[in-house]
């Protein structure tokens, strides 16, 4: 019966052991460039003095050790974001593509994952806009989609150039810019 009770402790206590060796603390493992979470936001470290908004836009550090929104960043470089009307606009100076991705998709889960993990490759003056397909019914009947995963290239008035669906990569996604 003793003999039980001590392998049934020593289970217990590598189980334990274990399970608190294998946990990871974010500050402890990021490097530079690895995403971290920030209140609602999410940022990507990259130095002491600028982070970079998970929605593209640059933040600089100030004097008193705040960080600033810099415009002229995000302009420089092509961005992968939430949807919002405004942002439609940035196509009279690149392209603005329409992501209808939905959380319970795939093949959108996949899409998204290959984005973010080459957000660095994403031309200058080229924005995705990630539209969460369930919630949005207007845009949708908009432009005529009628499944998730679907892609649209807008111009500044949200006008429709082209439409194409199920891109597997970021370089599909960019091929089909028009």
């Amino acid at each position: 019966m003793i003999k039980f009770l001590i392998i049934g402790l020593i289970v217990i206590v590598a189980a334990g052991w274990f399970a608190l060796s294998n946990q990871e603390t974010p500050s402890d493992d990021l490097k530079e460039g690895e995403m971290m979470n920030s209140g609602d936001e999410t940022m990507m470290e990259k130095d002491d003095s600028a982070m970079m908004r998970e929605d593209g836009a640059m933040m600089e550090k100030k004097e008193d050790g705040m960080m600033m929104e810099n415009e002229d960043s995000m302009m420089q470089k092509g961005s992968y974001e939430a949807y919002s009307a405004e942002k439609l606009a940035r196509a009279e100076n690149g392209s603005v593509v329409l992501f209808f991705r939905a959380s319970w998709c795939p093949t959108c889960r996949a899409l998204d994952a290959n984005i973010r993990a080459n957000l660095d490759a994403i031309p200058a003056g080229v924005t995705i806009l990630n539209v969460d397909y369930d919630a949005s019914t207007v845009l949708k009947q908009k432009y005529g989609v009628t499944y998730q995963h679907t892609l649209v290239q807008v111009n500044t008035d949200g006008s429709l150039i082209t439409k194409w669906s199920s891109s597997p990569t970021l370089g599909d996604v960019i091929a089909h810019i028009q």
